[in-house]
């Protein structure tokens, strides 16, 4: 059949479950494998608690595991020379130069935030940041559930950089402003960070200028939205030839 077929690291967390359901209801795509610690059958597949040794046909790997996992990943990818889509956040320095290594035999893509919205909400902060860089204010706020134990989100700091980026001047990112008593700078990118109930994830992007305001928000209202991205960013791999790829290359 056309189907992709997929093998899904992390297939029993929170974020794997997800993507197995939204799978199931996918003409286009079929699980064929999972691996994960916990191995659990909740599926039609069968589950791994370490990389198999075959590769059940797969054209595509999608890893919502953790950073820990990355070793055997990158080289069951390698060995089976199938493109790997990386959700998992957090990777250290060592690791993303393992990555980065492992993509000039296959093809790989990463992003820390796997949805569509908050990744043209970058674009748009490139554009605004173009217009209205020079003469407005720029603050991030962004808003998780309790549980989130990383502050500010990665998310938080990708817009932060895709505004730096877009700058004429060199912009320092301030997290707390409670130790120093002064008016903002005028290069400063303000970053804070609201933890409270089961909010999914919500992103601002404030310009702030001479009486007038612009903003750009983003609302997660389900963490559905992550496996949609990364279904469709398995789809959008399959036969690329090696490289790093992420969102933006989708969205063009």
């Amino acid at each position: 059949s056309n189907q992709i077929k997929i093998i899904l690291f992390g297939c029993n967390g929170y974020m794997g479950k997800v993507v197995t359901t939204i799978v199931d209801s996918d003409l286009d795509a079929i699980i064929v494998a999972g691996v994960d610690i916990n191995t659990e059958k909740n599926s039609d597949y069968p589950v791994f608690d370490k990389p198999p040794t075959e590769a059940y046909g797969a054209d595509v790997i999608i890893d919502f595991s953790i950073p820990q996992a990355l070793e055997g990943l990158l080289a069951f990818g390698l060995e089976n020379k199938l493109p790997l889509v990386l959700c998992s956040t957090g990777y250290s320095q060592e690791q993303i130069v393992k990555i980065e290594k492992a993509s000039k035999t296959i093809p790989i893509f990463r992003s820390a935030n796997m949805s569509i919205g908050i990744n043209l909400l970058i674009d748009l902060v490139k554009r605004a940041c173009a217009v209205l860089g020079e003469e407005f204010d720029i603050e991030i706020i962004e808003r998780h559930h309790k549980r989130k134990v990383d502050a500010p989100s990665g998310t938080a700091l990708m817009l932060a950089d895709a505004a730096k980026d877009s700058l004429s001047y060199e912009a320092e990112y301030i997290f707390e402003r409670e130790s120093v008593r002064k008016p903002r700078n005028k290069n400063d990118i303000g970053i804070s960070t609201v933890r409270g109930g089961t909010i999914v994830g919500v992103h601002d992007v404030i310009f702030a200028g001479q009486h007038e305001v612009v903003e750009l928000k983003h609302t997660a209202e389900s963490r559905d939205v992550f496996a949609i991205g990364a279904i469709r960013a398995a789809k959008f791999m399959v036969g690329k030839s090696p490289g790093l790829y992420n969102m933006s290359d989708i969205i063009s």
